[in-house]
């Protein structure tokens, strides 16, 4: 059951919008807002329940920043909708009561940062983080230092456009050293936006082969490795990548990334990309949640069956959501160094003890995570967190 729920009508154009905190600690829940056409209540729910746990498996004792509980927003609704804008303004708007008061947000699907920046300075508040700013004995000091994490930038690249995906590169390159994967080690990456261009990015500097990129448009494919790089410098604002400048060997498809042989797949866009139905499609030995629910529970049931490794979302995507909060507490400096090195060690060490626990319980790592999260929620609460 969740701590609260609620639906929202816009007036003017008649979309939907949600926005569900499923558990509160410290009087607060963080997670991030989508906006898709097609995301219900259902979905929000998955993804505020999903929070909980993300929060609470990233828990070090000893940080300033201890566990929130999770919420989530979703707004059924396309960006690509010629009143978007209007139509995340008019819904944090709405929501501005419980913005200031017991959830924080960021960028999710659909959905920019610096969108949220503007918009929430247009309706009054300082960030749309209001509710964990007032946890800080300093808040300007606090949300300096994440605007300072923000400004911050790595090969042109913003730091908070890489953290998530460099997240998820280290949880796939740990878990195909736990499963022993023959090396050269050759990814797929669903989705180039933020997340998976970042993922595919820091997997191909690990000596990874990425040979499978799939955005909007469909896939392009290298059975050589694409030079990820590049076609980064092409993709546009949605993560779409140039098809004008692709070159010989570099294969299009309408779709088929499922198809593609590889040892590590990295669902990196939707919800639900994973089904009862495609999972027999898969060729990967190691799949890596950068999306959030990406995976069906039917079809991580069957993957298992059939020795598939997922690596669940709350685990392995988990970089962004503590970055910001490692970054606005103090625990770390707002810069790349202290943010890849905090994140290297904090997800190295989780995916092994994820995978350890799945190993000797016979379980699916999601359950072992799961374990995990709650037990250091028990931690936290018995520490004052």
């Amino acid at each position: 059951m969740s701590y609260l729920e609620v639906t929202w009508n816009d007036e003017v154009t008649g979309c939907k919008g949600y926005l569900v905190v499923d558990a509160l600690r410290q009087g607060a829940s963080s997670g991030g807002l989508r906006m898709r056409d097609g995301c219900t209540l259902d979905e929000v729910r998955d993804l505020a329940r999903g929070m909980t746990l993300k929060e609470a498996v990233v828990r070090v004792p000893g940080d300033r920043y201890q566990p929130f509980g999770g919420g989530k927003g979703g707004i059924d609704c396309s960006p690509h909708h010629p009143d978007a804008r209007g139509v995340l303004r008019r819904y944090l708007q709405a929501m501005r009561p419980l913005l200031e008061t017991v959830w924080s947000t960021g960028e999710d699907l659909g959905v920019r940062q610096d969108v949220l920046d503007e918009l929430a300075g247009e309706i009054g508040l300082r960030s749309t983080i209001e509710a964990a700013l007032r946890l800080l004995p300093d808040p300007e000091a606090g949300l300096a230092q994440v605007k300072a994490g923000f400004a911050a930038t790595v090969d042109g690249v913003s730091l908070a456009d890489l953290v998530g995906g460099y997240g998820v590169a280290s949880c796939a390159l740990t878990a195909a050293a736990c499963l022993d994967l023959d090396e050269p080690l050759r990814a797929v990456i669903q989705g180039f936006g933020s997340m998976g261009g970042a993922t595919a990015r820091y997997l191909a500097r690990a000596g990874v082969l990425v040979v499978g990129i799939a955005d909007a448009d469909g896939l392009v494919a290298n059975p050589a490795g694409l030079d990820v790089e590049r076609l980064l410098r092409t993709r546009d604002a949605f993560g779409r990548i140039d098809r004008t400048v692709l070159r010989p060997g570099e294969l299009i498809s309408t779709g088929g990334w499922l198809d593609v042989p590889c040892d590590i797949l990295v669902p990196a866009a939707v919800s639900y990309a994973l089904t009862e139905q495609n999972a027999c499609r898969v060729q990967a030995k190691l799949i890596v949640e950068a999306a959030n629910v990406a995976t069906t529970p039917a079809a991580e049931a069957a993957l298992h069956a059939r020795g598939v490794t997922v690596v669940p979302d709350f685990v392995a995507n988990v970089a962004t959501n503590a970055w910001w909060w490692w970054t606005l507490f103090g625990d770390i400096e707002p810069t790349a160094d202290a943010a890849f090195g905090k994140i290297s060690t904090v997800l190295r060490r989780l995916t092994h003890d994820v995978l350890d626990r799945a190993t000797a319980a016979g379980t699916t790592p999601r359950a072992a995570a799961t374990t995990i999260a709650a037990e250091r929620i028990e931690r936290s609460s018995q520490n004052g967190g």
